[in-house]
């Protein structure tokens, strides 16, 4: 059972709460400093080098905390449970479920058991973002004022919100606020309405590439700003280049000299609810497992959160089982608990050493720690290997229950059977079609006629439908024989909106159908249905078919969700399909109305192109970020992934606007050739600085809203060459 301590215990064990640095401390940073150069480049991107790999973790971190220290300590807020300290009672039940499945007290217990080689660059890690503190005494934390060596290790993989963000806050709120609720489906409209996050990867074989090169592209679907754009290299073979998460250590998505990985969020199953029969003994709970009853482990956490500018404490006696913490309860009493990987050692191992990954072989070997349970894996190597791997963290199951349902607790054959081995999870490598993708859709059209056999394995292990992206994806690749950098960002942003396909020509039957109708649709509606009709379904920023087609696409799935039948989950494809048979003639005809009549209101008139009102705009750098109308912007032709624009824009209206601004989507970019030398461009959202006073800021954006790439500066000559300043932290 984990040690949930009161919270000031807690936290003072943990050594988190403000201190003076000594000067011992100081002195020893100093020296640090000393063997790690920081070249910034033309464009702002951190060219980090050390001499060990500790010392370029010390710079790292020391480089991330100039650019934007705001998003650092947040994640790491985030990540160790302290959001309501800084949010007030809003950020309460995310603080918990932080605490019901990552303990500061365990991460504090393995970081001391740590292997040595993880310790440095852990003490690495707290000394660069320490030492940018201290030579940086005007910054004011919200709250972290010491980094912890430890807390790494409760933020280890680098995905978008991690595993536990998919367990409803709802949920914990009926069970732990003591609300009579015990629903643990709870429709959420609003969120299922936001831009879809995930992910493209390609990568192409040297058969399909022009220069005889395996090629790879790296395209993140995120929050705008999420990651930056890094280089960390030492000289014990550490030399990485792509994007990392602020506040980790190693390069999330990125490439090294020999090889290249792209992430892409997974739905494979690694992770599982269980439904707990519970009974009371003297008052106490127990939990039925196999014929015997088992003590429920009961503890006390105490919240600290902020009120009328003072910390108050909310305590709460939580709970678990083996199979791991209580989060809900169902309609028929049982509690519902969560297991998920709990390994963050290995997490971090995993995703520091493929950092540093020569060829698939010694990719593959690191993969076998089995510490990535969110995402996919897109490789390519130089020695001309592409691969995918579709999950990683993969427990075994007995197939006859349904695992993508809660199963019974008390029955023992639903415990997991340990893992499988890497070697037995989907996967491709070298297919013979030359091509790899994937868009966080299903692996088995991963390449095209030589993807996996869905029949070889369990349903558990790929439950991913198909969307928008992939087909989209599978068709780009599919169509050209020969890539090269140039063709292969080519495909990377092919305009074709494959979503469209249904959608509108259900919109022209039941169009000519009300036109055949008594009261037939007259006026503006007739003249927008002829530009539908005339649209190639292609995004453009002089496009008036796309803004038609978007506003009217959004506002129809508007009317169909909440016609879902309670507890069905639809994927998008699936939510298209509903939304055509289950609105009527009537309801899509008016769509369109309402639309051009919104379009006309807010805009003067309907002919919209679609760059006039889909923007990119950056005017704070705030974590949370302001839009204005009467400000600079520049237009987008790219737009939702949710139509299958491989090129993601989420874009929305904001509180006094009447453009949408773009928050979520495409953010870092890259493609890679791996020859003899690598070739590479990349493009970021905006720029590498959130300082609105920086250069940096939004020197991509230009790029960026282009479709634009630079070229990396990777080689130690070319960044000298491209150089904007040269110094040691501190300096």
């Amino acid at each position: 059972m984990r040690s949930f301590l009161a919270l000031g215990l807690l936290l003072s064990a943990a050594g988190v709460q403000a201190q003076a640095f000594s000067p011992a401390e100081i002195a020893r940073w100093q020296q640090q400093a000393k063997q790690v150069t920081i070249t910034r480049d033309t464009w702002g991107v951190p060219h980090v080098q050390g001499k060990t790999d500790a010392d370029a973790v010390f710079g790292l971190l020391y480089a991330q905390c100039e650019d934007d220290f705001a998003r650092v300590e947040t994640n790491y807020l985030d990540a160790i449970g302290r959001l309501a300290e800084v949010e007030g009672e809003s950020a309460i039940y995310h603080d918990l479920r932080a605490r019901l499945f990552m303990d500061s007290t365990q991460a504090i217990s393995i970081y001391k058991k740590s292997p040595a080689w993880m310790k440095q660059l852990l003490n690495a890690f707290a000394d660069g973002t320490n030492y940018y503190l201290y030579t940086h005494p005007t910054v004011k934390p919200k709250l972290l004022r010491r980094f912890q060596p430890w807390m790494p290790l409760m933020f280890s993989e680098g995905s978008i919100g991690g595993n536990i963000s998919v367990v409803p806050l709802e949920r914990l709120k009926n069970f732990y606020g003591n609300r009579k609720s015990t629903s643990w489906v709870r429709p959420d409209f609003e969120k299922a309405e936001r831009e879809p996050v995930g992910s493209n990867g390609f990568a192409v074989a040297p058969a399909k590439s022009a220069s005889g090169h395996a090629l790879l592209l790296i395209n993140p679907h995120t929050s705008f700003y999420f990651r930056p754009e890094v280089q960390v290299s030492s000289e014990a073979g550490l030399n990485a280049y792509g994007a990392v998460t602020w506040g980790q250590f190693f390069v999330y998505q990125g490439f090294n000299q020999h090889c290249g990985w792209m992430h892409t969020s997974s739905f494979a199953d690694s992770m599982d609810e269980y439904l707990e029969t519970i009974e009371l003994k003297d008052g106490k709970p127990y939990y039925r497992y196999g014929k015997k009853l088992r003590p429920v482990q009961v503890a006390t956490v105490s919240i600290p959160y902020l009120q009328d500018g003072k910390i108050v404490r909310r305590q709460f006696t939580t709970y678990r089982t083996h199979h791991g913490p209580v989060v809900g309860q169902q309609a028929d009493n049982k509690w519902v608990t969560v297991r998920m990987m709990d390994t963050p050692l290995q997490a971090l191992e995993q995703s520091y050493l493929r950092t540093k990954a020569t060829d698939y072989a010694s990719f593959q070997k690191v993969m076998k720690l089995n510490g990535n349970a969110s995402n996919n894996t897109v490789f390519a190597d130089s020695k001309g290997t592409i691969a995918y791997w579709h999950g990683n963290f993969m427990p075994r199951r007995d197939p006859q229950f349904d695992w993508s349902q809660p199963v019974d607790g008390s029955n023992p054959k639903t415990d997991w059977k340990g893992l499988h081995k890497v070697e037995d999870i989907v996967q491709v490598m070298n297919p013979a079609s030359g091509w790899i993708q994937n868009c966080n859709s299903t692996p088995f059209t991963v390449s095209g006629p030589s993807s996996p056999d869905k029949s070889k394995y369990p349903a558990y292990m790929a439950p991913d439908a198909e969307n928008y992206r992939g087909i989209n994806a599978v068709r780009v690749l599919s169509q050209k024989s020969v890539f090269t950098l140039d063709t292969l960002i080519a495909a990377a942003k092919d305009p074709y909106l494959p979503g469209f396909e249904e959608l509108l020509p259900a919109l022209a039957k039941d169009f000519q159908f009300m036109t055949d109708s008594p009261n037939p649709p007259e006026g503006d509606v007739v003249e927008a249905m002829k530009v539908l009709q005339a649209w190639d379904k292609r995004y453009s920023k002089t496009s008036v078919g796309q803004t038609l087609a978007t506003y009217w696409g959004e506002r129809l799935l508007r009317l169909a969700r909440p016609r879902v039948p309670a507890g069905q989950v639809l994927d998008y494809i699936s939510l298209v399909k509903f939304t055509i048979a289950h609105t009527t003639p009537q309801e899509k005809v008016t769509a369109l109305q309402e639309i051009v009549e919104e379009l006309t209101r807010d805009f003067g008139t309907w002919r919209m192109p679609w760059g006039e009102v889909n923007r990119f705009q950056r005017l704070t750098g705030n974590i949370t970020e302001t839009y204005d109308d009467q400000k600079p912007s520049l237009p987008v032709a790219f737009t939702s992934s949710a139509w299958g624009s491989l090129a993601a824009f989420g874009s929305r209206t904001y509180p006094g606007t009447k453009k949408r601004y773009g928050s979520v989507g495409n953010s870092f970019i890259a493609v890679v050739e791996f020859g003899p030398r690598i070739k590479a461009r990349s493009v970021l959202a905006g720029g590498n600085n959130n300082q609105p006073t920086s250069p940096h800021f939004t020197d991509q954006a230009a790029l960026y809203a282009e479709e634009n790439f630079k070229e990396v500066w990777f080689y130690p000559e070319d960044v000298k060459q491209h150089a904007e300043r040269t110094y040691s932290p501190g300096q």
